[in-house]
């Protein structure tokens, strides 16, 4: 019977606010009250600026999309930049930026293209069950799905793959039949 550390931790958690919050058991009303107030006292030392406070009351009061057009507004006028969101990749980017902006001025012109669009443009009628088991075994898909797929060509295969991996799909697929293009 193994608990996971995430719920350990949240037993031990309660077991000690029972433990020393009161030798007497208060209602839970009194609890939630206690923990109302908890949340917005630490709220309220923020916001010590009456000018901030009015701030963040009028943005409370907003709708999602007013909200929306708040922060494209903000977004243009401090120009900031839209950042990936992510997990290290968001810490890593400021401290990249200004390395990968010297490099675009230096050579512009040097920049080759490394990831490709791939597409199914056409396939010979003797080879398409062939193209249509590669099809399957490259994207994942069902053998009707997969299908469907080949059937309906010229349509995309793959986005953003890799130079090496795009040329050896091509490879294989040529040597199968098919007509698959890099874009």
């Amino acid at each position: 019977m193994a608990m996971s550390c995430r719920y350990a931790a949240q037993c031990c958690a309660r077991q000690l606010r029972t433990t020393t919050a009161a030798p007497i058991r208060a209602s839970s009303s009194l609890l939630l009250q206690q923990r109302t107030a908890r949340r917005y006292n630490s709220t309220e030392a923020v916001a010590a600026s009456p000018k901030i406070s009015t701030i963040v009351d009028q943005i409370s009061q907003l709708t999602l999309l007013e909200t929306a057009d708040l922060v494209a507004t903000l977004k243009s006028r401090l120009n900031i930049p839209d950042l990936p969101v992510g997990g290290f990749a968001a810490a890593a980017a400021p401290a990249a930026a200004p390395a990968a902006a010297e490099e675009e001025e230096v050579a512009p012109a040097a920049a080759e293209k490394t990831l490709f669009n791939l597409k199914l443009v056409s396939f010979e009628t003797t080879a398409k069950p062939k193209v249509i088991k590669e099809v399957k075994n490259l994207l994942g898909l069902s053998l009707v799905d997969s299908k469907k797929f080949v059937e309906s060509a010229p349509k995309l295969m793959k986005e953003s793959v890799p130079k090496d991996e795009a040329e050896k799909i091509v490879a294989t697929l040529k040597e199968l039949g098919a007509v698959v293009t890099m874009e």
